[in-house]
Order: C-alpha cells, then sequence, then structure tokens
C-alpha cells in the first residue's frame, strides 16, 4: 500500500493506495489561511501536521488492514511557500504563501538580475520563495539573520515525517534558487537572493527515495517494517503525475481556483518572456511547462457572491453545450494575470453589457472569458514547442457541460475526461511513492487514464470562437493603458 498526502492552500488530502493503483481509502482535514494585512497570506506550519495526523489517524480507523501494508509515502505540495527555521527547525513566523503578494518590489529587483530568467527559465514572479525572502530581509531582520533552513510547505510536513531536510526537483523550481536546466541549486541566483546553500534542503527526484518515516511516527501508527517517503512533487507536477501527463504530446487544463494549462516536454525549453513557468517535472530527465491564469473557477465565485447565489446555480442555468460566443465579453483579471501577461496590477472587466442582459449572460460570459484567458496561455506554449492533441480536463469547473464545450471550443482541442480514476495531485503523490519503494519505472506506474467521452470543438463554430478571441486579445492592451 501507497499513501499520497496532498497538502493544499485550505486543507491536507491523504488517499492509500495498493499496486494496482485502486483507492483503497481516503480523508482529508481542513485548516485556516491568515491575512493580516492586504496582499499577505500566510498560514502556521503546525496545521500542517495536525491535518496529517488527523487524515492518517482517520485512515487508520476505516482501513486498518490496508493501512498496517504500508510501504511508501508520497508528498505533494503547494508551492513557493517560505517555511523559515531557525538552527534547532523551530518556526521563525508564519509561512509565506503562494498567493502573497507583498514582495513585488523584490521580485521586481531579483527578475532585473543580469542572467537570473537565464538560470531559473522563468520570471522571478512576487509568489516565488526567493523574494518573500528577499522581503524578510528587508522587512523583518532579525527573523532573516536566523534562518538557517528554508522549506517549502510539503518538505516541513517531510521533515516531520523523516528528521530529513530535503526537497524535489519539481517544488525546488518554483523558488528562482534552482538552476532548471540542471536539476540543481545555482549558487548565483541564491547569492542574488542573499542566502546560501546550506540553507537549502538536499535535492532528489520525486520518484526516488527523499527518507524513511521515523521510529517514533513508525510506532504511533502500528507499523513494524521501514517506510520510505518519496521525493514527491510540487502539487502541478504530482497532477501531472497522476494523470500520466510526463512527456511530449501530453498535459491537462485545470479549472480549479485558478487555471492551469500544463505540458509535459521532454527537453528543457524555456521562455520566461512568455510569462509560462518551466519547471523541473517529479520524474527524471523531464520537465513540464505552464500557463497560469489565477481566476478560473474563482471568477464564477466572485459572481456568484456578488449575485447572492451558488456557483452550481449559476453553472446549472446555462445549456449543455455551447454553440456560439456571446456578445458580452468578461476579462478576469479580478487580482492580476500571469500568463502571458505578468501583469499585478491590470484589473477585470465587462464589455458589451446590455440592458436586456440577465445572470445567465453574465455566467455565460465568465465562463468564456476564462476560456479565451486559457487560450492565451495555450498559445504561450506553443511558442515554445509544445504541442497538444488532446487535452484531460481537470477540476471543479469540468463538472459545468457548459464551461467544457466552451473551453473546447476556444481551445479548437478535444478535452478528454477519465473513466472513473482517481487523479490529481493525491493520486501522483501516491503513485511517486510506488516508485520510490519499489524501484519501478515511473512511465510503467504513471498512464494517462482511460476516457469515459471526449468533448470535440463544434466544427461550424471555429471561425466565431476564433473572430471572438481576437476581440478579447485587442481588449488587454486597453484595459492596461485605461488604468
Amino acid at each position: 500500500m501507497y499513501l499520497g498526502l496532498d497538502l493544499g492552500t485550505s486543507g491536507l488530502r491523504a488517499i492509500l493506495v495498493d499496486d494496482e493503483g485502486n483507492v483503497q481509502g481516503e480523508a482529508e482535514a481542513a485548516f485556516d489561511l491568515a491575512h493580516p494585512h492586504p496582499g499577505w497570506s500566510e498560514q502556521d506550519p503546525a496545521a500542517w501536521i495536525a491535518a496529517c495526523e488527523t487524515a492518517v489517524g482517520s485512515l487508520r480507523d476505516r482501513c486498518p488492514k490496508a493501512f498496517g501494508a504500508l510501504r511508501g509515502i508520497g508528498l505533494s505540495g503547494h508551492m513557493h511557500g517560505a517555511t523559515l527555521l531557525d538552527a534547532d527547525d523551530a518556526v521563525l513566523r508564519p509561512c509565506i504563501l503562494w498567493n502573497d503578494t507583498r514582495s513585488t518590489t523584490e521580485a521586481a529587483a531579483l527578475d532585473a538580475t543580469p542572467g537570473i530568467r537565464e538560470i531559473t527559465g522563468n520570471i522571478v514572479f512576487p509568489g516565488f520563495t526567493a523574494p518573500k525572502l528577499a522581503w524578510v530581509r528587508n522587512n523583518e531582520p532579525a527573523v532573516f539573520d536566523r534562518v538557517a533552513k528554508v522549506l517549502l510547505p510539503k518538505d516541513y510536513l517531510r521533515l516531520w515525517l523523516t528528521g530529513e531536510h530535503i526537497s524535489d526537483m519539481s517544488d525546488s523550481a518554483g523558488t528562482a534558487w534552482l538552476d532548471v536546466g540542471a536539476r540543481a541549486w545555482s549558487d548565483k541566483a541564491l547569492e542574488a537572493g542573499g542566502m546560501r546553500r546550506a540553507q537549502m534542503p538536499d535535492l532528489v527526484e520525486g520518484s526516488a527515495p527523499g527518507g524513511e518515516l521515523r521510529p517514533a511516527l513508525r510506532e504511533a501508527w502500528g507499523l513494524d517494517h521501514p517506510v520510505v517517503v518519496a521525493g514527491g512533487a510540487g502539487d502541478n507536477a504530482a497532477a501531472a503525475c497522476g494523470s500520466g501527463c510526463l512527456g511530449e504530446g501530453t498535459g491537462f487544463v485545470s479549472l480549479g481556483t485558478s487555471g492551469v494549462l500544463m505540458a509535459g516536454r521532454d527537453s528543457y525549453c524555456p521562455d520566461p518572456a512568455s510569462a509560462v513557468h518551466s519547471f523541473c517535472h517529479a520524474v527524471p530527465g523531464r520537465w513540464y511547462q505552464m500557463g497560469v491564469i489565477l481566476a478560473a473557477t474563482d471568477s464564477l465565485n466572485w459572481l456568484a457572491r456578488n449575485l447572492r447565489e451558488s456557483p452550481a446555480d449559476l453553472a446549472n442555468s446555462l445549456p449543455a453545450s455551447a454553440q456560439a460566443p456571446s456578445p458580452l465579453m468578461f476579462l478576469p483579471y479580478l487580482s492580476g494575470e500571469r500568463t502571458p501577461h505578468n501583469d499585478t496590477r491590470i484589473r477585470g472587466a465587462f464589455v458589451g453589457l446590455d440592458v436586456a442582459m440577465d445572470r445567465t449572460d453574465l455566467t455565460r460570459a465568465v465562463m468564456e472569458g476564462v476560456a479565451f484567458a486559457l487560450r492565451d496561455s495555450l498559445e504561450a506554449l506553443r511558442g515554445t514547442g509544445a504541442r497538444f492533441d488532446t487535452l484531460l480536463a481537470t477540476g471543479g469547473g469540468a463538472r459545468s457541460r457548459f464551461w467544457l464545450t466552451t473551453l473546447a471550443n476556444v481551445l479548437d482541442l478535444p478535452l478528454s475526461l477519465p473513466r472513473g480514476s482517481e487523479l490529481g495531485a493525491a493520486m501522483g503523490a501516491a503513485s511517486l511513492a510506488r516508485a520510490a519503494a519499489t524501484g519501478a519505472d515511473p512511465d510503467s506506474i504513471m498512464r494517462p487514464p482511460e476516457a469515459a467521452e471526449v468533448i470535440e470543438p463544434h466544427p461550424e463554430a471555429r471561425g466565431a470562437y476564433e473572430a471572438a478571441y481576437q476581440r478579447y486579445r485587442a481588449l488587454y492592451p486597453a484595459l492596461a493603458n485605461a488604468g
């Protein structure tokens, strides 16, 4: 049996799977975020440990026999967080999370440092880890002076599980301290951020062993044999492992709180200027690239909140299939945008509002606007040489048939819906655990799921959606200049 632990922004999910990838049990535990100032997003790392204890305890109670056969643990977690530890591994301050924007000035300064984009393969975004430490140095110098180790969120959970300071390549690629092509810490990037290599964890591949479960936890959990903890992965790399998206021609589109369009790559092909993320994959010799939009289902949540309705009711007000684009256009820049604009100041808009329009028109426009934003990411990824024949569709927004057919039409690509398979980051983490514990080839474990259905774009609507996308693209410069 193999345990996948996915540390999310608002909770931890645990799944227990067997050698064939069949889920034997699952559990979840929630925790809170803190926003002490505008633009700040923090979390107490102790909450992650408590959530893990709760979830594991639940699994042990529900399926004791299966849990007793545990041989490996895989970790997935939200990327870019800064968990600061002193020389005794005590937490120095709350973890600064991926969606914290306080370090905009520091990010711009690091991004302008000669050679940094070439080393890291990416723009230095405010959400990355390195500018967070630069902010701490500038604003909390007493804390900065005591930093002995910086761990990403899932790796703090690993420290509790194993006692080891270890990270994997995929998660570390989002720090702006890693040479992403060489898959190693960069002394030049560390120096630019005022950091030392000694403050970094050791690095392993995500499918390799990354420590063993501590004897005290083995005893507490009723296990009388060694349990390997895999290197693991950042959440999107783990999700790619869970859906078999490893190499060239594979990819997925995720309609979650944010939106992600991911491409597996067999080689390193960065293009920082496009605001495409280029990161190490969780398996050796592979990379992945992502276009990221900041508000996907969050755009629908925003509309629902302001209309005082539920997102599900708004989605259910639409037909099952999108046949043509709406005359109303929505730009989903509710809190800025990443790919392809890298613009923290841009804000959203409705364009073309008419007195006859109602909640259904607004909902339709929001879904189309998110699809157009993801088309921007698709074009940016194609500019790096990424190719797609079909995309796996995942995330909460994929429950809406209207949204899926809209997305297929806007991207002009078939969308594959998996048949009853457990996907996502927790499954990817469990697959990495299996690879680490058995030494099996990741390609033999992490295969794309069988499709229950493939949603094809409507050929007769191609021209109309293409014209609508071109109108959408033309609105960004006007909106940026208006601000």
